[in-house]
């Protein structure tokens, strides 16, 4: 059972820019789409992935930007599916300044590709034992990239491999 999760975790897709919902979602239905695509990474399940009140907060706390009449397009699914990814293992305000220093350099939907790209690679990586490919050519960008993807999938292969292999 535990092999059959790891493999499935291992063949996750995470959504790209381009096959993110092209019409504006309501609030709950945002939360259904996060659910949908990040609960596989939920390993321990006791808490949930996203809540209305934690995307009000990033909100709030200016982590992402505002709905517009109470709608959500592409651009605040992106940031939701980074900040539930990311915030396993940095802190909110962490997470703020990881995704502002991103998007200074890049535009937002090819810092997503990029970002859904390097982390199932990550994730791959490290439950087969191989390390990242070009490690040695990449940018400070990448680099920086690559560090932060990589901690997401220590951390799931953790959970996955010894803290929970007494579930079934």
């Amino acid at each position: 059972m535990q092999e059959e999760k790891i493999e499935k975790v291992i063949k996750h897709h995470l959504p790209r820019w381009n096959e993110l919902p092209e019409i504006d979602l309501y609030l709950d239905q945002v939360v259904n789409y996060l659910e949908k695509y990040l609960g596989i990474l939920n390993v321990n399940g006791e808490e949930k992935i996203i809540t209305k009140t934690m995307i009000n907060n990033y909100v709030k706390q200016g982590i992402m930007p505002a709905p517009e009449k109470k709608k959500y397009n592409k651009s605040h699914i992106a940031y939701l599916m980074v900040i539930c990814i990311l915030k396993q293992v940095y802190s909110i305000g962490d997470i703020g300044k990881l995704i502002s220093e991103t998007i200074a350099y890049f535009e937002l939907s090819k810092a997503y590709n990029r970002f859904c790209a390097n982390l199932e690679v990550s994730i791959k990586n490290v439950f087969i034992r191989k390390e990242f490919p070009h490690i040695d050519k990449m940018t400070e960008e990448q680099y920086l990239l690559k560090n932060v993807v990589q901690a997401v999938a220590d951390k799931l292969y953790v959970e996955m491999k010894f803290l929970n292999k007494d579930e079934k």
